[in-house]
């Protein structure tokens, strides 16, 4: 009943200044990523209210060989969130449940001689499973299975816990945020550059 999403977003998306300089003058959209690793599927990814993150990533991405970002640069983005997928109502993590024993049966079908532990995809990358191959596939399936129904979300939404503890025994970490993950471009409204804080109005 309540699936789809109220209002309007704001949606921060770290990428080289090129890109962000065409996004702006209205020379192009940011294309949809099939990346195997991605934790909520494919689709167009944004940090909700963070243009600091969007640009710590952006700049971390800058320092890989064979990276697209040579001028780390954000672009912000208004979106809304339509029929939306959203981890943050418990709920929906049943469907990654049934989602999952779907896939486990399917690559148990396809490789019946071999175990599941050797066939089926892995989240690896550290203690924040930085790269979410299993996540992805478990996604991409529940997509295949609601659009079998004749059903398709625009989006998904869901925290990522990310980084070190804030301190000792903390529940909090450095890097904790929103994600959005767009499927249905029309879902962005429209794009715009992040305003710096001009501090004098915010003196009491």
């Amino acid at each position: 009943m309540y699936i789809s999403g109220t209002g309007l977003v704001i949606g921060f998306h770290g990428t080289d200044q090129s890109v962000v300089d065409n996004l702006i003058q209205g020379k192009g959209d940011l294309t949809i990523k099939a990346n195997p690793y991605d934790w909520l599927g494919h689709g167009i990814y944004f940090w909700e209210n963070s243009p600091s993150r969007a640009m710590e990533w952006a700049i971390e991405l800058s320092r890989k060989p064979k990276t697209h970002i040579k001028k780390p640069a954000v672009v912000g983005a208004i979106i809304e969130l339509g029929r939306c997928l959203d981890f943050l109502d418990y709920n929906n993590t049943a469907m990654l449940k049934m989602s999952y024993e779907t896939l486990k049966r399917t690559y148990t079908k396809a490789y019946p001689d071999k175990s599941i532990l050797e066939t089926m995809p892995h989240n690896t990358g550290g203690e924040d499973l930085l790269y979410r191959k299993l996540d992805c596939a478990v996604i991409e399936t529940l997509h295949g299975m609601v659009e079998t129904q004749g059903y398709r979300y625009d989006s998904l939404r869901g925290v990522f816990w990310e980084g070190r503890p804030v301190y000792e025994e903390a529940g909090f970490r450095e890097k904790n945020h929103i994600q959005i993950c767009v499927r249905n471009i029309n879902c962005i409204k429209g794009y715009f550059l992040p305003l710096k804080r001009i501090e004098k109005y915010n003196k009491k």
